[in-house]
């Protein structure tokens, strides 16, 4: 099968999608079909293909880090994707990228398929103002991913959330719910080696012994950092040897820095700013517990990511995805900064065999969810996407056939009348 992957970021840039992306692509790979990337490039002069990746001259945009907008329909584009030839062309972001699979599945009498990987809720603010947001932002967002659930053959999903938004769009398709996947083979606790972890802590400044909690991802508003910063305030001793990493860029980085310094808790927190992905493992490797406050998710990679490291996470409590923290097994929920507190007392109390026996039971979580899982799930919907658009035009072709014959019909019973009319 031939898989094109649409989306406005890739790598080098990261981000749950790009990892999401690259992760697909590596599994659909290895199970031996073809597969392009198409993605936007603010570096770009032109369209070039390189290493199974198609990049698009892009302009970027300085409100969402990593992100870039083409102009959706291009020929040249369209003429590349028409010599690779998909059978499925996967959307996973909705702008640009999004508008040209659109148009070029049905250019290219391709399947499309259509990825909703974002709270977009959460993220309106990026791209209109606050006040704006607040008052049309909701309504507009329901008839933008109204447009793409329509086009699409079938809709995927990492998470129940999924549900909530296409329900919100009127539109009553099912959501396929495939929960995100890890390069198993980069996160890897094994592969990490002692040294390592002591110079990382050693950069940092962060005493040997002590018990730490991180958090990966974007430095924005929807991540709520600030809330973890707020709750450590409030709870955190002088003399509990705790220190929390917060490993990522973004646009509130300098905000936070400042918010930690205001609260006079910097003692405690440290702020890495962009580390490259392949870096991460050892990150993950010298911490003990994966902490966010983040409601904003739809399912974190960053978090399975954690958890193929062995790190219990411990989660603010999220109702709708609340099932993906097994309590006990491979994290804990809070609920408040309380709450929080006792979790992060009670694990760094553990002595090294209780510990050991949480990270086999964390790992055993993520066992599964490898590049080649999630490759075989997403063929599944591929192949009754295919499916569903072969009958569809099967019945197109039926219904344009009677419309034809009725045509025909009504024009003989014209000329017949007429006859009739002339012989009387």
């Amino acid at each position: 099968m031939k898989i094109a992957l649409l989306s406005e970021t890739y790598f080098p840039y990261m981000n749950g999608v790009t990892t999401h992306i690259k992760t697909l692509k590596d599994g659909l790979t290895a199970l031996g079909h073809d597969v392009l990337v198409v993605t936007c490039s603010p570096t770009a002069k032109k369209h070039y293909v390189e290493n199974g990746v198609l990049y698009c001259p892009a302009k970027s945009l300085k409100s969402i880090y990593g992100f870039g907008i083409s102009y959706p329909y291009s020929k040249t584009r369209l003429n590349i994707l028409k010599k690779f030839a998909p059978d499925i062309i996967h959307v996973h972001t909705e702008f640009s990228m999004g508008l040209f699979g659109i148009w070029a599945a049905k250019k290219l009498n391709s399947t499309l398929v259509y990825t909703l990987h974002t709270a977009y809720d959460d993220y309106v603010y990026y791209v209109m103002p606050k006040v704006l947001a607040r008052m049309v932002g909701g309504k507009i967002l329901d008839k933008f991913l109204g447009f793409y659930a329509g086009k699409s053959k079938a809709i995927v999903g990492p998470s129940p959330k999924c549900f909530e938004y296409i329900k919100k769009t009127s539109h009553r398709k099912k959501v396929r719910i495939l929960p995100n996947s890890v390069e198993m083979n980069l996160f890897n606790p094994k592969d990490v080696k002692k040294d390592e972890i002591e110079s990382l802590k050693k950069e940092l400044n962060i005493p040997e012994n002590a018990f730490i909690a991180c958090f990966v991802g974007r430095m924005g508003s929807e991540k709520s950092v600030d809330v973890t910063l707020d709750y450590l305030n409030k709870t955190l001793q002088k003399n509990d040897n705790i220190y929390f990493v917060a490993i990522g860029d973004g646009p509130d980085l300098e905000s936070l820095k400042e918010q930690a310094s205001k609260l006079k808790i910097s003692e405690k927190i440290r702020f890495t700013g962009k580390v490259p992905h392949e870096n991460l493992p050892k990150y993950y490797a010298m911490s003990k517990l994966y902490l966010t406050s983040s409601l904003t998710e739809m399912n974190s990679i960053s978090m399975l990511e954690a958890m193929a490291m062995g790190l219990p996470v411990l989660q603010r409590m999220d109702e709708i995805n609340k099932d993906q923290i097994l309590e006990g097994k491979n994290g804990y929920i809070f609920y408040d900064e309380k709450d929080m507190y006792k979790h992060l007392k009670n694990l760094s109390k553990l002595n090294d065999e209780q510990y050991r026996k949480i990270k086999f039971e964390v790992e055993e979580t993520v066992s599964q969810k490898d590049e080649k899982g999630i490759a075989k799930k997403e063929l599944e919907v591929y192949k009754k996407a295919m499916e569903r658009a072969r009958l569809q035009n099967m019945m197109k072709r039926k219904n344009k056939q009677k419309s034809i014959v009725r045509r025909i019909g009504n024009t003989i019973k014209k000329d017949f009348k007429e006859i009739k009319d002339m012989t009387k």
